[in-house]
């Protein structure tokens, strides 16, 4: 297991590889479906943004006391705003399931990597040190939260150009 500090470094990611195994640690970010749409548009509209996302990891999920758990990224309303978001300084996207051939471009085009979790939400949820609600909350539990984990489990799938998919 390779241990990753959050923010990370483009010389820290360009050393991981697919099917590297690693633990996330730091500050994270949320966001899915009813999120990510809003965050690109900030970012396209060159709008203040309340987190920075430099050197970040954004996982798309929501959050709630049951726990947390990926869901699938190739959602349109995800998988559109890799490329913005990797754009702007967002070097991990944490999910579930394959992404396309254009997106897989913009995170070897942007030096940003896609990994996945493992499907089991109590270990998931058990990385999650503290929670805490800072844009969109209108949207419950689908907003965007910083999370604070230390160990959260992890397997690179795309990196470098190269995919496990």
């Amino acid at each position: 297991m390779i241990d990753i500090n959050i923010p990370i470094s483009d010389k820290e990611l360009n050393q991981l590889k697919i099917n590297d195994k690693i633990l996330i640690n730091g500050t994270i970010y949320t966001g899915r479906d009813a999120v990510l749409p809003k965050l690109a548009k900030m970012i396209r509209n060159n709008e203040d943004i309340p987190i920075d996302i430099k050197g970040s990891a954004i996982m798309h999920t929501a959050v709630s006391d049951a726990g947390i758990a990926t869901t699938t990224s190739n959602k349109k309303d995800i998988e559109s705003n890799i490329p913005i978001l990797s754009k702007a300084g967002v070097k991990i996207h944490i999910g579930k399931g394959a992404l396309n051939d254009k997106t897989k471009d913009a995170l070897l085009k942007y030096n940003s990597i896609y990994v996945v979790s493992p499907p089991v939400a109590a270990l998931l949820t058990d990385s999650v040190i503290s929670k805490e609600c800072v844009m969109f909350k209108e949207e419950g539990i689908e907003g965007c939260f910083k999370l604070e984990v230390k160990d959260l489990p992890a397997i690179v799938a795309i990196a470098n150009g190269e995919s496990i998919f």
